[in-house]
């Protein structure tokens, strides 16, 4: 009798431990849109103490709660408490961002010798696919699925000749979270006539938390060893500059803020502190590598990125400004966010030497980026 005592207070211990870890999946409203497309907000659970939140509009990263080494959970991602300051001053929290993320020189590039040109939203280029680019429509939810893994899929159609790119463009963007506190997001696309493709995803994260102030002191490390100069407009000149010796060499770990105030560096000048993209290697990679990772002292949070994307975007947040409240009513201000957005190298299309940015009929695009959380013990 005790034995049989014994195994059920043991099935009903571990029975009860296996279910509160299991994943979860829902889906609820977050509001509509200014024309009143409803917008859907699917949350993710692992039962470690991670919980991931996606909304419809831009297929965007809302949120991501993450424990400190004291297992305090908190709130890692910047963005606004509602969609009114998204539609008001639009700044790309979270977002999926395309068709072609980063920068198109002038606003043109040739495929197969036409010229095709499309919106100018950046001084004299064209960033994140346009005033109409994939962060500021709705996306269709496809599938929601609770599990070990829960994970949600989220595709939007961009029609040919949407903001001026060829091709009628599939695109799905799936996150996924696992137990072991690992956020995965793919995305992919196909499309029906040869045009140029480039999705990332653009979230603002504070590792010491969202609302907390600046990321300067969180130790970053960018497994490059060249980055891409810029021009005063931030299109690359064309140089694949070494880092060695320059305030761009994150190799070893260093404070964000270490150099990003040095006047006597015309490109920190140019990107009013960190915005350029990193050469992690020539061309993709066959398999994903660890292509950056921060560590917040204060936290003791970690955060290592996950990509085979040839290059790394890193801006430091230069552009928060003090004008947008956050989801937790503190004001954004310079530095209080960085981003880290693997992709293509910017301006692909127009330069030869960087590859190509093509996708022809039958083939698929893929950009897939793991974020893979930890803590440090020890406070430093």
């Amino acid at each position: 009798m005790r034995k049989l005592l014994a195994v059920a207070i043991t099935a009903f211990l571990f029975g009860g431990a296996s279910a509160a870890s299991a994943g979860e999946a829902s889906k609820a409203s977050f509001g509509s849109t200014p024309d009143g497309k409803d917008v859907t907000v699917v949350t993710l659970t692992n039962g470690k103490g991670v919980t991931a939140k996606v909304i419809s509009l831009g297929a965007a990263l809302y949120a991501l709660d993450i424990p400190d080494r004291n297992g305090k959970a908190g709130d890692v991602v910047l963005g606004y408490p509602d969609l009114k300051g998204t539609f008001e001053k639009p700044q790309y929290f979270g977002d999926t961002v395309g068709r072609y993320a980063n920068r198109i020189a002038k606003g043109k590039f040739k495929l197969d010798g036409k010229e095709y040109t499309v919106p100018v939203n950046d001084g004299p280029n064209s960033l994140h696919g346009g005033k109409l680019g994939f962060d500021k429509v709705v996306w269709t939810v496809d599938k929601v699925e609770s599990g070990a893994t829960p994970s949600v899929t989220m595709t939007y159609v961009s029609p040919d000749g949407d903001q001026g790119y060829p091709g009628t463009l599939t695109a799905t963007a799936t996150y996924t979270l696992n137990d072991k506190n690992e956020l995965t997001i793919e995305y992919t696309a196909t499309t029906d006539k040869p045009t140029i493709v480039n999705i990332t995803n653009h979230t603002y994260w504070n590792l010491a938390g969202e609302g907390s102030g600046s990321v300067m002191d969180q130790k970053l490390m960018i497994a490059g060893d060249a980055y891409l100069p810029t021009d005063a407009t931030a299109i690359p000149t064309g140089e694949v500059r070494g880092v060695a010796g320059t305030d761009f060499d994150f190799r070893k770990a260093k404070p964000i803020g270490r150099d990003v105030r040095d006047a006597k560096e015309q490109q920190i000048v140019f990107g009013r502190g960190f915005d350029h993209n990193w050469v992690i290697s020539r061309k993709e990679a066959a398999q994903p590598r660890e292509v950056a990772r921060v560590a917040d002292p204060k936290s003791g949070r970690v955060l290592s990125l996950w990509s085979a994307q040839p290059g790394l975007q890193f801006y430091s947040g230069n552009f928060l400004d003090g004008t947008t409240s956050g989801k937790s009513g503190g004001v954004y201000r310079q530095g209080d966010a960085f981003a880290l957005e693997p992709q293509l190298f910017p301006d692909t299309p127009n330069q030869p030497d960087f590859g190509s940015a093509r996708l022809d009929p039958g083939h698929t695009y893929k950009n897939v980026m793991t974020y893979k959380f930890s803590t440090d013990k020890a406070a430093k």
